[in-house]
């Protein structure tokens, strides 16, 4: 692929769109990575606009990608390396930056077939966030719902911990958490609260009627108001001295738990 005119000026328009994007969230998101774009293809998402540097065509695998996107009528702006890497959120950029437009899921793929659904509630580091929507894409979850006051499923951090979930997960994000349980009750799903201690073991519910697991903040766990108004309340013994997971490793336990009961 023959090398464009490369951008070097840092006050380029585009230049300027991908670093607000990358300093806030906004109505796109800022896709990095061979993997991400390659993901964010297989998905449909919606690429508005490419920048690649001279980096990424000189890795055989960047330069397939950059193929695909040609092939698909996508274009590709190319930038001085130097300033891909200022804009770049790793230490070694691999060439490649791209602004999307963000997924839309309807209601009804989120409770599709029979529903399994994780359900954060105020889950503020992006990463931890990331991972819960690969987790439960992984366990075959049909969706998740993001309260308001959860981190943007969407920003760097939890694309990055997601690794492409986020783009195929239906997911419903910003709900106040009353009306998520609302919408739970509306759609006859059971809303079952993750408790440090004093619910039923893990495996001892039966995941496979509709179901959905709340989860609260790394820190905080769950509102009172919410674990109260949960239809029970489910627990992971754990051998002394621990006394408790990360919020993404309690949500995997039980996910693939009901994702075991559901296949038996």
């Amino acid at each position: 692929m023959a090398l464009r005119e490369v951008v070097k000026s840092r006050s380029n328009p585009l230049v300027k769109r991908l670093r607000a994007l990358r300093e806030g969230s906004g109505p796109l998101m800022l896709l990095e990575g061979v993997k991400l774009v390659e993901e964010a293809l297989e998905a449909g998402v919606s690429l508005r606009e490419v920048a690649a540097s001279p980096r990424a065509e000189r890795q055989e695998r960047g330069r397939a990608l950059l193929r695909r996107l040609e092939a698909r009528g996508v274009a590709v702006r190319w930038l001085d390396d130097s300033i891909v890497a200022s804009l770049s959120h790793v230490e070694t950029s691999q060439g490649v930056l791209a602004l999307a437009e963000r997924p839309r899921f309807a209601e009804d793929a989120v409770f599709r077939g029979h529903p399994l659904l994780a359900v954060a509630f105020g889950l503020q580091n992006p990463g931890n966030l990331g991972a819960l929507v690969r987790a439960a894409e992984a366990a075959g979850a049909t969706g998740a719902l993001l309260t308001a006051g959860c981190a943007d499923a969407f920003s760097w951090k939890a694309l990055r911990g997601s690794m492409g979930s986020a783009f195929r997960l239906p997911q419903i994000c910003g709900l106040e958490p009353r009306a998520a349980l609302a919408l739970l009750r509306r759609r006859g799903v059971a809303a079952i609260a993750a408790s440090a201690n004093g619910g039923v073991s893990y495996d001892h519910w039966d995941w496979r009627r509709p179901s959905a697991l709340l989860l609260g903040a790394e820190a905080a766990g769950l509102p009172d108001e919410i674990e109260a108004a949960a239809e029970a309340r489910v627990t992971i013994p754990m051998a002394a001295p621990v006394e408790s997971l990360n919020v993404t490793a309690a949500a995997a336990v039980v996910l693939f738990e009901a994702a075991r009961q559901r296949r038996s």
